[in-house]
Parts: structure tokens; sequence; C-alpha cells
């Protein structure tokens, strides 16, 4: 299947610190593309990739599950770990999950993490229905879209596979074990409203980690796709320094740029 327009992957060859970024849950490059650029701007090398299943229909994500959505966030970090000596990982939603299992895994290869309106569980009766709902039922609404800014939207699917989300119920019980062996400087970044993922999963996040160098930032202005939102300006400037403080090659006038 063709992918959607606008939903490609994106790819910069900057410098000598590379930037993976990791989209969401029937999300896409899309909903990074903004901050990917940013950074892409600054003279960073940047990989933003499409996850499997994603940015086409729902109907083939439904033939996908975790192992393939990490597959490929792993496969573009070892190409970052090739080409830069220094690579951090962000990610929104599901995407910064994956970002922490690839911390967990990849130890000090990951030299910090900036995670927006993590994603630690599926909540809500729903999802303990998914096991069997999901061979009754192939797909229920979609998530895409929860923005506050007008004239800002996401392209995501309009449904939610259920098989596919079942398979995300996995991933995050396993990663949720994973983070005590995340000891990166980490940001996290999360919404005060956010009708996708619960402040809460936040809050599990910065509880279980073993970073020591931690830094929480609230965002009051957008909902749960904050990097389309009012607070994007706020996400890219906040990732860049924090890339600043770490690489001494990267400047720090990025910080004064946001809207």
């Amino acid at each position: 299947m063709p992918v959607i327009p606008g939903a490609e992957p994106y790819r910069h060859e900057g410098g000598e610190v590379g930037v993976l970024l990791c989209h969401g849950f029937t999300g896409s490059p899309q909903s990074l593309r903004p901050w990917a650029e940013y950074l892409a701007a600054r003279g960073l090398t940047v990989s933003l990739p499409l996850l499997p299943g994603h940015g086409t229909r729902w109907e083939d994500m439904q033939v996908t599950g975790w192992q393939d959505w990490y597959a490929e966030v792993d496969r573009a970090l070892r190409e970052l770990l090739d080409r830069c000596s220094q690579v951090f990982v962000f990610g929104l939603s599901m995407g910064a999950a994956l970002a922490l299992r690839l911390a967990a895994k990849h130890g000090d290869e990951v030299a910090g993490l900036v995670l927006v309106n993590p994603g630690n569980k599926v909540h809500g009766l729903a999802a303990r229905a998914l096991p069997v709902a999901r061979h009754l039922v192939r797909s229920t609404k979609g998530i895409a879209s929860d923005i506050a800014k007008e004239g800002s939207s996401e392209i995501g699917y309009d449904r939610v596979p259920l098989h596919a989300a079942h398979s995300l119920r996995n991933f995050f019980r396993i990663v949720d074990r994973e983070l005590p062996q995340v000891t990166q400087p980490l940001v996290v970044l999360h919404s005060t409203q956010d009708h996708v993922v619960p402040p809460v999963d936040s809050a599990r996040v910065l509880g279980r980690i073993s970073s020591t160098d931690v830094k929480e930032i609230l965002l009051e202005q957008s909902y749960h796709v904050a990097t389309l939102d009012h607070d994007a300006g706020r996400i890219f400037d906040e990732s860049y320094a924090f890339i600043g403080r770490f690489a001494p090659s990267v400047g720090m006038e990025g910080t004064a740029t946001g809207g």
C-alpha cells in the first residue's frame, strides 16, 4: 500500500550528534516532522522512521505487533550509532516507550532521552477485554489528532486495530519491567490535559527508572500530540538545550527560538 502523503519517514545527514525520533501508535512521522526538521536545521543527524503497519491503512497494522515496531527503531538506532559519536532518542506516546526500551537494552550507547506524553499502560475495562475482543471485533474508534491548537491535525488512523492494541498492551508490560534498567539522563514533558495517555503514565515512568539526571516539564497548553500543539516550540527548545548539555559540539543558540 502507498504511504499517506505527509506520513513518509524522514532522514537528514548532519554532524556527529544523532537523534532518533519514534512516533506513536497508529500515528506517523508527520507528528514529529517539525521536531525533526528543527533539529536538522541545527546541524544534527536525524532519523525519523515509519513504523511497520503505520502510515498506510489501519488494516495493514492489524498484522503487525510490538516486535515489528521495536525492530524498526532498533535498526534505525544501530544505523545512527554507526554514523554518529553520540545518539539521543526522543519519542511521543508509544514512541516514548520504544525509546525507553532502546535505552534499557543499549545502555550507554544511548546518550539521553526526551519523552513526550509517554505511554506505559492500556487503561480501562476495554484493556482487560482485549485478549478476547480482538477475535470478535477488528477495530475500534481512533485516537489520532488529540490536539488543542486550532487548525493543527495529525496524520493517523481513524480506527485502532485490536490485534495491534493487544500487542501494545503486552509491550507496555515488558517495558514497565525494564524501566529500572534505564539510567540515562532524561527529560519527560507531559500535558496536563491528555485524552489519550493519562498523567499517571508519566508518573509511573519517572518513579521506576534508575536515572539520576531527570527533568519533568508540564505542558499546560497542549493535549496528547503536543509536538503539533501550542507547546511544540518549548518541546523543541528544551530538547535541543538538553542535547547541548552532553554534546559539546552542539551550540545553545536554539534555546531562544521556539514559538
